[in-house]
């Protein structure tokens, strides 16, 4: 049984974790920002479920495996940064475009998404879909888990229930976390309604995205 002063150490380690920007905050920022409503929750949760996989796994020894094989490690790794540098790229792209031929954003649409499919717009089922796909092609988070995880599991205990009650603690945390970020995003949400505004948010999210992509194809 893992001690409540196990659970408290590992919670401020995650806790510093969910605190630190990354990806996950750019994401949920700016899907935030442009009005989508039940999409950013869908994110959220999305990313909540790459990590509560990413802890199973880790707690049955998969993720192990993975960051000691560098091929499926390196596959895996570029995959995520390819698809990291696409999406920052249908989202800057366009807000590129837009300055150079002087015309501006309609209501507030996601510039990453395709009009007409069941994923575009405010979609609660596309933000989920985004989230865990971001989650999951994220290698580093396996590594992190692998590195981790073990420290915080006490001999005899099982893997799989004490991996999956640490991933909760962290689940926990970075949903609490979003529920701010989300509510901070909102209260903006006024200012960033103007075509200026949303443009410049378009252009720093789409290459602060893009940017985790390439730092991850780079990365070790």
């Amino acid at each position: 049984m893992i001690t409540v002063s196990a659970l408290g150490s590992f919670a401020l380690i995650v806790g510093l974790l969910t605190l630190t920007p990354g990806l996950d905050t750019a994401l949920i920022l700016r899907t935030a920002a442009v009005g989508h409503h039940r999409r950013v929750w869908g994110v959220v949760l999305g990313i909540q479920t790459g990590t509560l996989l990413w802890g199973v796994l880790s707690s049955l020894g998969i993720t192990a495996v993975l960051t000691a094989s560098h091929l499926a490690y390196a596959m895996l790794r570029w995959a995520g940064a390819a698809y990291l540098v696409w999406m920052g790229g249908r989202i800057l792209i366009p807000a590129l475009r837009r300055r150079q031929a002087g015309t501006e954003p309609g209501p507030l649409p996601d510039a990453a998404d395709t009009p007409g499919k069941p994923d575009a717009g405010d979609s609660f089922r596309g933000g989920w879909r985004r989230g865990t796909v971001t989650n999951l092609l994220n290698p580093k988070m396996g590594a992190f888990y692998v590195a981790v995880l073990p420290q915080f599991i006490p001999t005899g205990a099982s893997h799989l229930a004490s991996g999956t009650m640490l991933a909760g603690v962290h689940i926990l945390l970075a949903t609490l976390w979003s529920g701010v970020l989300i509510a901070f995003a909102r209260a903006l949400r006024t200012s960033l309604r103007r075509p200026s505004a949303r443009r410049i948010l378009d252009r720093i999210s789409g290459t602060v995205i893009a940017g985790f992509g390439v730092h991850l194809a780079l990365g070790d």
